[in-house]
């Protein structure tokens, strides 16, 4: 009776406590495969993000009057730019102005169609690394990229970028007669690009990092360096890895250990971000959960019949309410309460486990928030913005209704920071994000759009309205007395529908107008011009 006993405690209790941990193990690596893939996908829209703003930018600068008309008129000796003059000279003080605006770019570069250099930004020429396909790619993609490399001052990373410089006096290219004078070059430092992957790396040992699809690596959450550049896959394993774009696999890292990590392609780039944790980090809370169960298969050996069936009661039901538990937090219900019925192990367990699930509850909360905030002001963040005017556009198309779009930059913010560090710089950044926040409405949506620039929405406002609310905020500041020293706005506002039924057209027009505030001496509000209405 007594081994019938200890056999009939025993074999259930083993299955009992074996689904347990099979359960548990699936749930843990659900969750670390959610945690990769959820990294990498959001590492993807931030590099995505940044080269969007890269492009855009370039093609700013690359349409400019002072680029476009300058480079036509610098005059030619035996087939080759004469690098002197007036002309020569306006379009080398403007590639230094926008140098100086733009701190990741290491240099400017104005480029012929052949390549060969008309002007920089820079005191010494340097080679330019094009790609061979230069040419046929700034035709093709309106933009060219080279490959990555370090410079040759051995301080970071960077890559060239050209866009095409085009003027419409003269027809040659494409049907609306534009002409191709040559390209904008701009050596990038991906100083940002790795800062940005810094803040998603997985785990407390994991990294995350950009290299090329052959392999070779650019940049990791770990930093950059002229070492990590000469490392990375082979062909043959770095085909391997994309065969299994989006998914959670394990492989051997480019370091040699063993990892749990994810592949995602970056298309604009076509370049590849892949996140990984140490397979040891990733399977640590399973084996910890295999020590359990073992130590409880031990106290089931040790113990005698009757006690064996007593403990079987005390030991399994709460066992496989852990398993159904667990089953349902591995499908992602995460409203999950066992009670604590039991003292020792299988109470200890559970209050881990709803421990665990509390986290893990408090976690999605507070990364939601987090999403869509901005750390310093406390603001909504660009992602927040943007969706809140896409959902604003939609409800004013339908209703026939107004608003109106603010957008304000700090003027000199980074001659400001040279002057008084950082620190002073983000309680500028806060101030005018307070003052912002108190001045405006309840239905208002104020936002930190990126560096020193703030936007704001203003539902059922018209263009006047917003440009009196932006004129109030701009006085508010300029009387404001900050411990280190004086700072002033610079405001653009557009409305809709008058300035575009879509949110990018309103955000352009807010920006244009803030850049003729910017041109014409800063701290002022310039409101969008309104459209000429066609004659009939």
């Amino acid at each position: 009776m007594l081994m019938f006993a200890v056999v009939a405690t025993l074999l259930p209790s083993l299955a009992t406590v074996w689904v347990s941990y099979i359960e548990n193990k699936r749930a843990l690596q659900a969750k670390a495969s959610e945690e990769l893939l959820g990294v990498s996908a959001q590492a993807v829209r931030e590099v995505d993000l940044w080269t969007k703003q890269l492009r855009y930018d370039l093609r700013v600068f690359s349409i400019s009057y002072e680029v476009t008309e300058n480079l036509e008129r610098i005059p030619l000796a035996n087939g080759e730019v004469v690098h002197s003059g007036i002309y020569y000279k306006r379009l080398t003080d403007y590639l230094n102005s926008v140098r100086d605006r733009f701190p990741d770019y290491s240099e400017l570069l104005v480029l012929d169609q052949h390549g060969h250099m008309v002007a920089t930004s820079a005191p010494r020429a340097r080679p330019v690394p094009l790609p061979p396909d230069w040419a046929s790619d700034l035709v093709k993609n309106d933009w060219a990229l080279g490959a990555p490399y370090w410079d040759s001052t051995g301080t970071h990373a960077e890559m060239l970028v050209s866009v095409p410089i085009e003027s419409a006096r003269r027809g040659g290219r494409g049907a609306g007669g534009v002409h191709l004078l040559g390209a904008l070059a701009a050596r990038v430092n991906l100083r940002a690009v790795a800062d940005t992957l810094r803040h998603f790396a997985p785990g407390d040992f994991g990294q995350i990092y950009l290299m090329t699809r052959t392999g070779r690596l650019i940049v990791s959450s770990r930093g950059s360096s002229r070492e990590l550049m000469r490392q990375g896959f082979s062909r043959e394993n770095a085909n391997w890895l994309l065969t299994r774009e989006g998914r959670a696999i394990q492989f051997g890292s480019f370091t040699g250990d063993r990892v749990v990590g994810s592949v995602r392609d970056v298309p604009a780039l076509n370049w590849v971000v892949v996140s990984e944790i140490p397979a040891t980090e990733a399977f640590q809370q399973v084996a910890r959960l295999r020590n359990i169960t073992l130590g409880i298969v031990t106290l089931l050996l040790a113990v005698l019949g009757a006690l064996a069936y007593l403990l079987s009661l005390l030991i399994v039901r709460p066992l496989d309410r852990l398993t159904q538990a667990a089953a349902k937090v591995a499908k992602g219900d995460l409203d999950v309460g066992l009670p604590v019925t039991t003292g020792g192990e299988v109470g200890a367990l559970t209050e881990v486990f709803n421990n665990m699930v509390a986290r893990l509850r408090e976690s999605r909360t507070e990364l939601e928030r987090l999403s869509v905030t901005d750390a310093l002001t406390g603001l909504h963040n660009r992602l927040r913005m943007m969706e809140v005017l896409e959902n604003e556009v939609r409800r004013s198309r339908r209703l026939h209704h107004r608003f109106s779009v603010v957008m304000g930059d700090v003027d000199l913010f980074k001659r400001y920071n040279d002057e008084h560090g950082h620190p002073a710089g983000d309680v500028v950044l806060k101030r005018v994000a307070a003052i912002m926040r108190e001045s405006s409405r309840d239905v208002d949506f104020v936002a930190r759009y990126g560096g020193e620039e703030f936007l704001i929405m203003m539902p059922e406002t018209e263009l006047e309205g917003a440009a009196e609310f932006a004129e109030r905020i701009r006085r508010q500041l300029a009387a404001e007395r900050l411990p280190a020293g004086h700072i002033t706005l610079s405001l653009g506002v557009s409305a809709f529908p008058i300035h575009g039924d879509a949110p990018d057209q309103l955000i352009a027009e807010a920006d244009a107008a803030l850049y003729l505030a910017k041109r014409a001496g800063g701290d002022r509000v310039v409101a969008a011009a309104r459209p000429k209405v066609a004659a009939r």
